[in-house]
């Protein structure tokens, strides 16, 4: 799963959704479903509790080379050069971030999270294993 078939030269046309990054199962990489205190694989069963929980990222784009459009998604430690943090320390910083500014309502940091983003990667051209 993890092998290269080829490279793809293309430029990041948009960002396809907010959710950069999920908690993910330590043994399949599936989504968990997480409540307040405990977290569950529906892939492969795992449980644990929703402190323990890892994250992964996951960004979806559109990309086009000279020829043609393409729907990708990157996932994994790949990501973490460009967030500058892995994605269990980038949602650790934001549920902080949330807690101590009294946010009960995270569409701000959400937001920002996404200009972020767009500016680091829309319009800029990458080298995509696929």
């Amino acid at each position: 799963m993890n092998s290269v078939q080829g490279l793809l030269a293309a430029s990041v046309i948009s960002i396809q959704n907010s959710c950069f990054f999920y908690p993910a199962c330590q043994n399949c990489f599936s989504r968990l479903l997480l409540d307040s205190r405990r977290f569950n694989c529906l892939k492969c069963g795992c449980t644990g509790e929703a402190k323990d929980a890892s994250y992964r990222y996951r960004l979806s784009l559109k990309i086009a080379d000279t020829n043609d459009l393409f729907d990708i998604t990157v996932f994994g430690s790949c990501l973490d050069p460009f967030f500058g943090v892995t994605a269990e320390n980038l949602q650790r910083y934001i549920q902080d971030f949330n807690r101590l500014a009294g946010e009960t309502n995270t569409d701000s940091s959400t937001r920002a999270l996404v200009q972020a983003v767009e500016t680091c990667f829309i319009g800029k051209r990458f080298l995509f294993g696929v």
